[in-house]
């Protein structure tokens, strides 16, 4: 048994180091409006400087905020989980390791910018670990799907869900 857990866990690591670095480059963060849309998926500064441009000279951000177009939404929720994202996207490899050791640098920075207080952490260890199957289903999760799972096995967690 913890021979193919081993085999299972080092197969992952393996896809998920080709797969998530090709993603990782590919992300843009001209956030909603048009130009987001305009230059969705292109690498490097440039587009995502056209990007920002784009939303900010034409309007358009404004008008797609107030009325829910353009890939921006009205809610008044300003969302912050952009280090979370860029953590995870970066160290997928070493997350995966960490997670299903229960212990690790990455699993600790990952709580801290969760902000899981230190009482908290061994706790928050251990359920990663015992839902590692959960958080990553395969060995083609994106960094985005793994973090949307490990929220949602800490929203299910009575003492853990503060930090979902």
């Amino acid at each position: 048994m913890k021979k193919l857990q081993i085999k299972t866990i080092l197969a992952l690591v393996a896809a998920v180091s080709l797969t998530d670095t090709a993603s990782a480059t590919n992300k843009n963060i001209g956030g909603c409006g048009w130009g987001s849309k305009l230059f969705d998926g292109s690498g490097g500064l440039a587009p995502q400087v056209l990007a920002v441009t784009t939303n900010g000279t034409s309007g358009n951000q404004t008008f797609g905020m107030t009325s829910n177009t353009s890939g921006c939404t009205r809610s008044g929720v300003v969302e912050t989980n952009w280090k979370g994202d860029a953590f995870a996207s970066s160290n997928m490899t070493q997350l995966a390791l960490d997670i299903s050791r229960g212990e690790g640098e990455s699993l600790n920075a990952m709580a801290e910018l969760l902000g899981v207080v230190k009482d908290d952490r061994l706790s928050f260890a251990t359920t990663l670990k015992d839902n590692f199957s959960n958080i990553f289903p395969s060995s083609e999760v994106s960094s985005k799907n793994m973090l949307k799972n490990l929220r949602n096995v800490l929203a299910a967690d009575a003492k853990l869900a503060k930090y979902s």
